[in-house]
């Protein structure tokens, strides 16, 4: 399960740690601002934390790009020199998968956090009429009252305060400006990720298409494996995330894995409900829940071969919890449980073939 360290988080090491078979946590050193250095010393205290609940570190979401390297602005040497420093840095501590975005200033969007369901809980949702009437300096405001008190991944405070300059940064990068300037970063950290086998799993752009303007190249079978013969190293892989690829419904979910073998370094498992092809939301981790066949992602991991974590992603806030939206304790732990039954159903079936 993700969890975003003591200081941050609502769920709990122990919490977690009662989740039957959960055995390890995706972890970040979630102050650090993008650009800068991991040190040895921060990432041994986080590790000794998680170690001392019984639990081990199964990889770190995120180590987050500064928008520099995206922009393939001038400075961008320094901050990938830093990037891989930390990557060095992980290695030497053990750590050896790395989730990361390369989306353009907002890391997701969400035009709600706190949609009520039918019964009576509530979840992350997007509805397309409603991004466009929002302007994008204003999209924090528009969801900030639905945070639960909580700092929510890519929409820190200090973050949104400089969308207006982050927008006219991008205003002359296209997607394949967004493509080379991904290229030269994965060429630049493939040597240490290969000295310290470092699996680097690119996260899904979430939606998977274009907003406001902005150009989102991870989204689809096509851009994915083209990302991957341009840096052709096992250790340029990918977060499956089946929320964020599912938000594209031309994406053919299980197809996509089984193209993407031996490249799948990560999986986040949710299931989305449409209402339209530019409304959907959050639902339960079950296939009957949403629009995804549960039972068929979970397959075609197990078929490839995939050997990493998976986790179960944004969940809905259920039992009167109030958390980070997405990212409570109950319906995740539901979700874990549910994914768990079903890997184990694939695998004894698979025997008696």
């Amino acid at each position: 399960m993700r969890w975003y360290g003591s200081k941050f988080d609502t769920v709990t090491l122990k919490q977690i740690r009662q989740v039957a078979g959960v055995t390890g946590v995706i972890t970040t050193l979630y102050d650090m601002p993008a650009g800068e250095k991991w040190t040895r010393e921060a990432i041994q205290q986080m590790k000794s934390e998680v170690n001392a609940s019984g639990l081990h570190i199964s990889g770190i979401e995120s180590v987050n790009v500064h928008e520099d390297i995206k922009t393939g602005s001038r400075s961008r040497d320094k901050y990938i020199e830093n990037y891989i420093e930390t990557l060095e840095n992980l290695g030497k501590e053990d750590i050896h998968l790395v989730c990361y975005n390369f989306m353009p200033v907002f890391d997701w969007t969400r035009s709600e956090l706190a949609r009520m369901r039918d019964d009576g809980s509530t979840v992350l949702a997007y509805n397309q009429a409603d991004i466009d009437k929002i302007v994008p300096e204003e999209m924090f405001a528009s969801i900030a009252d639905d945070m639960n008190g909580t700092v929510m991944p890519g929409w820190e405070p200090e973050r949104m305060a400089k969308v207006k300059e982050l927008f006219e940064e991008y205003k002359d990068i296209d997607e394949e400006k967004l493509f080379g300037n991904l290229k030269y970063f994965l060429k630049a950290i493939m040597p240490v990720c290969n000295k310290y086998d470092i699996k680097m799993a690119i996260h899904p752009d979430d939606p998977a298409w274009s907003v406001f303007g902005l150009p989102r190249i991870i989204i689809n079978k096509k851009n994915i494996l083209r990302m991957m013969n341009m840096v052709n190293d096992v250790h340029n892989g990918v977060t499956f995330c089946s929320g964020s690829y599912g938000t594209n419904r031309e994406n053919d979910l299980p197809d996509m894995i089984r193209s993407l073998k031996g490249r799948i370094h990560f999986a986040h498992v949710r299931n989305l409900r449409f209402n339209s092809d530019s409304d959907f939301e959050e639902a339960a981790h079950l296939s009957s829940d949403g629009s995804f066949d549960m039972y068929e992602i979970m397959k075609a991991l197990y078929d490839t071969g995939f050997s990493g974590p998976i986790r179960p992603d944004h969940g809905r806030m259920i039992w009167d919890e109030s958390a980070m939206p997405g990212y409570g304790l109950y319906d995740r732990a539901l979700g874990a449980s549910y994914l768990n039954g079903l890997w184990e159903a694939i695998k004894k079936n698979n025997k008696t073939i």
